[in-house]
């Protein structure tokens, strides 16, 4: 299973080198609070979401979900 806190924590740390707030990250992905909300429900956020988030952030979902350390996308 996915680690959520890890997720966050990636999603989080990323906004936080471009300057956003979570509020501010989510205006721009056109995304609800609840994708956080939700993580810490224990539910993992959809694949849309979660690539939403990854493209946003310029970096891959492997990386958000924590099955790599490097966040390249590879193009």
């Amino acid at each position: 299973m996915y680690n959520l806190q890890l997720i966050e924590e990636r999603i989080m740390s990323i906004s936080k080198k471009m300057g956003l707030s979570k509020n501010k990250l989510l205006l721009n992905t056109n995304l609800n609070k609840s994708v956080f909300d939700n993580m810490k429900k224990g539910q993992i956020p959809s694949v849309d979401k979660i690539h939403t988030l990854a493209d946003y952030l310029d970096c891959s979902v492997d990386y958000l979900l924590g099955r790599t350390d490097n966040p390249e996308v590879n193009k």
